[in-house]
């Protein structure tokens, strides 16, 4: 059959004398299609919104931190309380030539800033320069914390996008200006947006206040104590390899069993990206099932509808073939009804849904920043529109087989 204008109005003119069955066939189809496109951009969307809470923080880091003891060692019971030093940082670096970034911090977490008649709650961080590379900054104003800072022991801060809105909430630029923390003043010297809460040590996300680590063991008048030493690996280096090391340096440094996991925490960061990236292959797993569920469900519905349809035009497909339709053009004629009935169906399943997942996108941008793309990319929705046709000419195949076995004798006495 020739695809000409008039085989196109007869394929519509066939599709709307029913308009409601019509509808509701190519509802089906239709919500399949949106089901699956929604499921998609939506999972890729929670899926960069779950990452943000991971954004910046190394893949290859650990952290390690003092707890009590749960092992009697050389004498001393468990139970025993004990803290990090700042020579256990050297220590680390000298006797473990694997590890690439070794940083000390410090935390309180009772603070509260003020800027003029305002203020809020900050947890306050004392770090060196080379902790942005464990957990990257998404500056917004200014500069990170360096070794100047240190050196000098400056009183100057970085703050976070929470903070920053509570104390500036008419916006602009704050570095240079000063708050004040604890009856002391601190310069503003850039403001961190980035609010990795999945990985946050020492406070809220957003509320975090990072001070230069020699200035807050002077503040606060914390000596050479260290709460947290951040750690990183050397490209192609485990981290969970290196952990029974770590323990063994700081164990014996402080008479704590270097067996004991719980006196020394050392909490790999790689378990939680597995764990993450576990969890979205599952969920990619469950969106296409469901939504390809949906769409077959959708198809079968159209085979159906197609093949009542040829039921009540049984007569008419018996005249066609008796003034010299051959059965090839008959299988054409239902397959491209079942196919336009698709197409359209789909195609507005799919604009549909990415107009739905661009409001979520547009819900989910603050200040120019997008949190997460809830979008299907270029080759996904071709995929889509391809899976349509195909499940078209599938949806017509039966009733077309049903129409081809029709004999012009056997219509004619059709009632």
């Amino acid at each position: 059959m020739r695809l000409d204008i008039d085989t196109y109005r007869e394929i519509l003119d066939t599709l709307t004398r029913n308009k409601s069955r019509s509808f509701l066939t190519g509802f089906g189809v239709f919500w399949g299609v949106f089901m699956l496109v929604a499921l998609i951009g939506g999972g890729q969307g929670m899926k960069e919104m779950l990452n943000s809470n991971f954004e910046g923080f190394a893949t290859n880091s650990a952290m390690i931190w003092a707890q009590p003891t749960s092992k009697a060692y050389k004498g001393f019971r468990k139970g025993r309380l004990w803290n990090m030093e700042y020579r256990d940082v050297d220590k680390l670096r000298q006797r473990i030539p694997e590890l690439d970034v070794v940083s000390p911090m410090l935390f309180t977490n009772d603070g509260t800033a003020y800027y003029g008649d305002r203020k809020t709650s900050v947890s306050i961080n004392g770090v060196l320069p080379a902790y942005q590379q464990i957990n990257s900054p998404m500056l917004f104003y200014g500069r990170y914390l360096n070794d100047m800072d240190i050196a000098g022991k400056r009183k100057v801060c970085v703050i976070g996008k929470k903070t920053y809105k509570e104390l500036f909430p008419g916006g602009g630029d704050p570095c240079g200006k000063f708050i004040r923390v604890d009856s002391i003043y601190y310069q503003i010297v850039g403001v961190d947006y980035n609010v990795s809460g999945g990985v946050s040590f020492g406070g809220e996300a957003g509320t975090i206040m990072l001070l230069p680590i020699t200035l807050m063991q002077q503040t606060y008048n914390r000596g050479n104590e260290v709460d947290m030493i951040s750690v990183t690996g050397k490209p192609g280096v485990v981290m969970s390899t290196l952990a029974p090391k770590i323990r063994e340096v700081i164990g014996r440094s402080h008479l704590v069993d270097p067996t004991d996991e719980q006196g020394i925490m050392v909490f790999n960061t790689e378990v939680l990206f597995q764990l993450l990236d576990s969890l979205f292959r599952g969920v990619n797993f469950l969106i296409w099932l469901v939504g390809l569920g949906t769409l077959l469900a959708g198809a079968i519905g159209v085979s159906n509808i197609m093949m009542v349809t040829v039921k009540e035009r049984t007569i008419e497909i018996g005249i066609r073939r008796a003034i010299g339709a051959t059965p090839r053009m008959i299988l054409s004629q239902i397959i491209s009804e079942s196919i336009v009935l698709t197409m359209v169906a789909g195609m507005s399943g799919i604009l549909f849904g990415v107009l739905i997942l661009q409001m979520l996108e547009l819900g989910n941008t603050e200040d120019g920043i997008v949190a997460a793309h809830f979008q299907v990319d270029f080759w996904t929705a071709v995929s889509a529109a391809a899976a349509i046709a195909v499940m078209g000419v599938l949806a017509g195949l039966a009733p077309a087989a049903r129409a081809m076995s029709i004999k012009p004798v056997d219509a004619m006495r059709d009632e």
